[in-house]
């Protein structure tokens, strides 16, 4: 079989950051929403924007061309593929992500990679793991939308309803883990663990879904504070990845002594394949990492469930976190 050469992948692949922006900034403007509430044309569609008729005929057209609008004559709609997404009046609404995924501190974090490739990632002090950085609570507001779906299937999955169940959740975030597993079991404790201008998006969402008065605040790093201890559940949750094997190592003794003997630890991580470019969302995580992180990577099941192992803790299992690109690991303290 003979191919013929096509300059295709490269010219879409350097212009690919028009798109990303492009998305952005109908986020921004709050485009989806406008269209899906019956603005469908421009004039209407720039006035409840507040913008050009130019600037949003030319985005609107752009974002037809790239699948996230339809086109009929001089109308717009949102795609019916991304419509349940993108509309802000949506349970299932993701646009805010893009508040955080494609924040000028993540995409500048890009421009020097060939450096972070020569050096093997980024340096201390301009990383994302760097202490009290801002752009996890950037995370934590931006984000709780898309891990709702990610939290409420692992809940599903560890929550015993009925049962008293003290519950760790580490690097919490927006706090939509622990309060998964505190709305599917009224009888959980949840011990939000971070940052403490990051646990006060934690500590609202909380509120927000009726379980405030059985979530707890951690502040601090979790390889410093008190843990606490006698845990009947530990969250870890996208946290590993950001860090090397050792350093993991590290953090998971500390986890093990914080369960009691019939604890449980679930992890949730982008878990590639052993060939290491498959699936490719989880394969490609690598890169953000090494953008973003001095040492961080994407680990495949046998890396992490080794650091497990070297931490004292027996075989875990792994399984699919559902319809997401996650991939939830299972691991008894004992």
């Amino acid at each position: 079989m003979t191919t013929t050469p096509d300059p295709g992948l490269i010219m879409t692949t350097l212009f690919a950051f028009q798109s990303t922006q492009a998305f952005k900034a109908a986020i921004e403007l709050d485009l989806f929403t406008t269209i899906a509430s019956g603005a469908t044309r421009v004039p209407e569609i720039a006035s409840q924007a507040k913008a050009s008729e130019r600037g949003i005929r030319i985005l609107c057209d752009f974002l037809t061309i790239n699948g996230f609008l339809t086109k009929s004559g001089d109308s717009y709609a949102v795609s019916p593929v991304v419509a349940p997404f993108l509309d802000a009046r949506s349970p299932a609404y993701m646009g805010a992500m893009a508040n955080f995924l494609a924040h000028p501190n993540l995409t500048r974090s890009f421009e020097d990679l060939a450096d972070k490739v020569r050096q093997g990632g980024a340096s201390l002090g301009a990383s994302t793991v760097d202490p009290e950085n801002p752009i996890w609570v950037e995370f934590a507001r931006n984000m709780s939308g898309f891990m709702n779906v990610v939290s409420a299937t692992l809940a599903a999955v560890v929550a015993r309803p009925g049962h008293p169940q003290k519950v760790l959740d580490i690097s919490a975030g927006h706090g939509m883990f622990g309060i998964a597993v505190a709305r599917a079991n009224p009888r959980a404790e949840v011990y939000g663990l971070d940052w403490k201008n990051v646990l006060v998006v934690a500590r609202e969402n909380a509120d927000k879904a009726g379980v405030g008065d059985r979530y707890h605040e951690i502040p601090g790093s979790a390889f410093d504070v008190p843990l606490g201890k006698d845990y009947d559940l530990v969250l870890i949750p996208n946290f590993l990845h950001h860090f090397d094997p050792q350093t993991c190592v590290g953090l998971l003794k500390r986890v093990k002594a914080a369960l009691k003997p019939t604890g449980l630890v679930a992890t949730s991580e982008f878990v590639p394949n052993p060939d290491r470019v498959s699936p490719p969302m989880p394969a490609a995580f690598s890169l953000q990492m090494l953008a973003g992180t001095p040492s961080g990577d994407a680990y495949t099941f046998a890396e992490l469930d080794g650091m497990f192992r070297e931490a004292g803790f027996p075989p875990g299992s792994a399984q699919p976190l559902g319809h997401t690109p996650q991939t939830l690991i299972l691991t008894p303290a004992s």
